[in-house]
């Protein structure tokens, strides 16, 4: 894959993942509370197995992309941005692990109000630097096609 075709399938994978992080951020977190006690933990559950193949595979197709571009990135993408990129993408795993599993994990056995406070407001920041590393890699989609 050349550099061009492999920032164009970067880029894609990132919007993908704007896109997602904000509907889960705003719409979908947003409705955790409503529920209700007697079906939380299922719905919990359900959230977990219907969500990790939707967000995985672009997760791991922009790491691995991001990754290549270090090494075959198109010569209107600085090796910079590159870096920048993947350090984004390395803080927002790391929110991943850190933050957002560990609460999905203590919700499997119940709703819990402090718990799921700190799943929305912890999840701003993988919202905030998704928005960012897409507006990167769309600053320099915009160069290209000058």
């Amino acid at each position: 894959m050349n550099g061009s075709a492999l920032f164009v399938v970067n880029l894609i994978a990132t919007w993908y993942m704007v896109g997602l992080i904000w509907m889960v951020q705003i719409v979908h977190y947003n409705m955790f509370d409503r529920v209700g006690v007697d079906q939380f933990q299922q719905y919990e559950a359900d959230h977990n197995r219907l969500i990790t193949p939707i967000v995985g595979v672009p997760m791991l197709f922009e790491l691995a992309t991001a990754v290549l571009l270090l090494f075959a990135a198109p010569e209107s993408f600085p090796r910079w941005a590159g870096v920048v990129g993947l350090v984004l993408i390395g803080l927002i795993w790391l929110s991943t692990v850190m933050l957002q599993i560990p609460c999905h994990a203590q919700l499997l056995n119940g709703f819990d109000e402090a718990v799921y406070r700190r799943l929305v407001n912890s999840n701003w920041l993988r919202t905030v630097l998704w928005t960012i590393r897409g507006g990167l890699l769309a600053y320099y989609a915009v160069l290209a096609i000058k």
